[in-house]
């Protein structure tokens, strides 16, 4: 069947872990989650395919002030908005056997943190 179309929404990092101060904002992002699944299922028989991309820190005003937020992820630096745009183009135009899927572009955020601690 060829594709009648394809949702992609965004969420955030926020959608896969909690964050302190901001909880109607991780709310939101968790919900986002329940819902492209449930169209994903409910549209696909009609062709239409949903996806989710869960952004980590990206280069916008959202995270202007924050001091080294980045710094102890597995790629240290913040992502930038093309990359998300790229991610995004490629679940509309290429992505065409996926549906209900998360897709993580965050340089390793939600993997974990690198600690500096000393080797014994």
């Amino acid at each position: 069947m060829t594709s009648a179309g394809s949702i992609v929404n965004i969420s955030s990092t926020a959608g896969l872990q909690g964050y302190a101060n901001i909880g109607a904002y991780v709310a939101s992002k968790w919900g986002l989650r329940g819902l492209t699944k449930t169209a994903a299922l409910e549209l696909g028989p009609l062709g239409i395919r949903a996806n989710l991309i869960h952004p980590g820190p990206i280069r916008t005003p959202m995270i202007d002030g924050l001091k080294d937020v980045a710094a102890a992820q597995p790629i240290a630096r913040v992502g930038e908005p093309a990359e998300v745009s790229a991610m995004l183009l490629f679940l509309l135009a290429d992505a065409t056997y996926s549906t209900g899927h998360e897709f993580i572009i965050d340089g390793g955020a939600v993997v974990g943190q690198i600690l500096n601690v000393p080797e014994n």
